[in-house]
């Protein structure tokens, strides 16, 4: 059985319809590829038809302001990317004309585009016969040729990229890549996958060693930290409130939230009120504190657990520095604090 045209054949009948499939504009690739980094498509869709709509050029995104992007891309995660990508459409539009270079070593020395995403936009763009190797490529080249090499290994995306490197077709790169990423992301799935219907199943090797559940091997584990966040919700008697920006670095950089207390566990009212002696968040008097979330909220990130409770602190007077509700929800925030905010209806 010849893989890769096995492999073309089947994209051409399975795969969905998707916007960036339907252009070769290296602008749009880009975008969806920088999205869909850790990110599900059913997720990502959206939010790159709100971008393309806000931004129908690189030179509109990169004339947007910062928090417009941040904006729009709350609720996607991992900001830094949103932050990577503004850059990135600056560095294109005002260094390139708006231009992306029109290969795979050209586009690596784009600042937030490493080896991945190059080869994305030099293959599905240009059809550059470089190999495109992410998570889905990992697992279905590790299954179908047994490939026990641990995926977290310093060696294994030299292999693999090899590996994939062999198999591209000659002038077919676009296809090929974009074939073996959509075979691993609806046939070839992480957890039971519908092997019976495979049109590998002949030809698997995990499959034929019964060790499709074992591959791709991956032995090292994410640290998880915990951590406790206290958002004081402040409260004037004109309903102003406090916002703040997150200009350290970390998550959420660049991102709003409320006054903040990091905590080594949950706080009881007592505590809150301790705490808020010796913190001097504002000058007025503070009429009394309430819990907004009975339950501790846990917030998972990637390599950490925030453990997050909201305390509504109604205080005398005005706030010096209070803003108002209609003008905090035109802000970027964590997702977190933005369901929190939708949910309250402030």
């Amino acid at each position: 059985m010849n893989f890769s045209k096995s492999l073309i054949q089947w994209y051409l009948q399975n795969k969905r319809d998707l916007p960036w499939r339907n252009t070769i504009d290296p602008y749009f690739i880009w975008l969806s590829e920088i999205m869909l980094q850790q990110t599900r498509v059913a997720q990502g869709l959206p939010y790159f038809l709100r971008f393309t709509e806000a931004f129908p050029t690189v030179f509109d995104l990169a004339k947007a302001d910062e928090e417009q992007v941040l904006k729009l891309w709350q609720g996607l995660g991992y900001y830094s990317r949103a932050r990577n990508l503004h850059k990135t459409a600056q560095q294109v539009a005002f260094e390139f004309n708006g231009k992306f270079p029109a290969n795979y070593a050209e586009l690596l020395k784009l600042k937030g585009i490493g080896e991945y995403t190059a080869a994305a936009i030099a293959s599905f763009a240009y059809n550059e016969s470089v190999p495109v190797v992410d998570g889905n490529v990992y697992r279905v080249l590790s299954r179908y040729f047994e490939v026990e090499t641990d995926i977290a290994s310093s060696g294994a995306k030299k292999e693999f990229t090899q590996l994939a490197a062999e198999l591209l077709p000659a002038g077919e790169a676009n296809l090929f890549n974009q074939a073996i990423m959509e075979f691993g992301a609806l046939q070839c799935v992480p957890k039971n996958p519908d092997c019976a219907n495979c049109i590998f199943n002949n030809s698997c090797a995990a499959l034929q060693k019964k060790k499709v559940a074992q591959l791709p091997i991956k032995s090292k584990k994410v640290k998880v930290r915990t951590r406790f966040f206290t958002y004081l919700v402040f409260e004037d008697e004109v309903n102003n409130t406090l916002i703040q920006k997150r200009t350290q670095k970390g998550i959420w950089h660049n991102l709003y939230e409320f006054p903040l207390l990091e905590t080594d566990n949950d706080l009881s009212p007592e505590a809150l009120s301790d705490l808020l002696l010796k913190h001097t968040y504002v000058e007025n008097k503070i009429l009394d504190i309430s819990r907004f979330n009975e339950a501790v909220m846990v917030h998972k990130l990637t390599h950490q657990h925030l453990n997050i409770c909201f305390w509504k602190v109604r205080v005398a007077g005005k706030l010096s520095e209070g803003t108002n509700w209609k003008s905090v929800k035109k802000l970027p925030f964590p997702i977190v604090i933005h369901n929190f905010i939708e949910a309250e209806r402030f």
